[in-house]
């Protein structure tokens, strides 16, 4: 599921990282707070690799998050860190 044809599924991860996040009330505050998003500009921008990579971004600011959402969506911290460069290039 994280990769499609041998490369990296980017936007997947992005997508069950925000699943994740969303799972925890105060952790979703958290991130609309951070990333500047609201829950309409979420809804509406989701697509786009910026939004993608921002939540992302929101999990590597806090290493807790970055590890325990590695472990539920079964990557490591580091593939979820080249998702977002990968988001970004």
């Amino acid at each position: 599921m994280h990769e499609t044809n041998g490369k990296l599924d980017a936007s997947g991860m992005a997508f069950q990282a925000l699943v994740w996040a969303l799972m925890d009330e105060a952790r979703a505050e958290r991130l609309l707070s951070l990333t500047g998003l609201t829950p309409e500009g979420l809804r509406t921008s989701i697509a786009e690799r910026g939004t993608q990579a921002a939540i992302l971004t929101f999990l590597e600011a806090h290493e807790p998050d970055l590890l325990a959402c590695a472990a539920c969506i079964g990557v490591s911290p580091a593939l979820l860190v080249k998702a977002r460069e990968e988001l970004e290039s």
